[in-house]
């Protein structure tokens, strides 16, 4: 069973900058596409972001692109989003996610991961 874990949520002012970082375990971490979805209160989770098991190519919300940046360490089994120039609409539930599937297609529906993490809170105030 594949147990992810994500960290580096917070309280940012708008325009700040936030690393999130998810670590995996129990499973073969360098064979999953990973992705960052987020959900904001009242809302859909959306996805933000994904990356193929090789790190390329990767995928990204229009609403994010420029913005942020994934990119994963197969060695360490973690996967990372760099989010700069925040705003407060990016404020949200940051969850990871793992998909067995390795043949790459974007963007993945929520439905069409197999592991999720618990999330983790980014608060962008303005």
């Amino acid at each position: 069973q594949v147990q992810l874990a994500e960290s580096g949520g917070g309280l940012v002012q708008a325009g700040g900058s936030l690393r999130l970082s998810c670590a995996a375990s129990g499973g073969t971490f360098s064979r999953y596409v990973m992705g960052w979805f987020r959900q904001a209160p009242g809302k859909e989770r959306e996805a933000v972001a994904a990356i193929s098991w090789s790190g390329v190519p990767t995928y990204y919300g229009d609403s994010v692109k420029g913005r942020f940046t994934i990119s994963r360490d197969n060695a360490k089994n973690t996967v990372y989003l760099q989010m700069n120039s925040l705003k407060p609409e990016d404020t949200a539930v940051y969850y990871c996610a793992a998909d067995r599937n390795r043949a790459w297609s974007a963007p993945r529906g929520a439905n069409e991961y197999d592991y999720w993490g618990q999330g983790t809170q980014v608060t962008v105030s303005s």
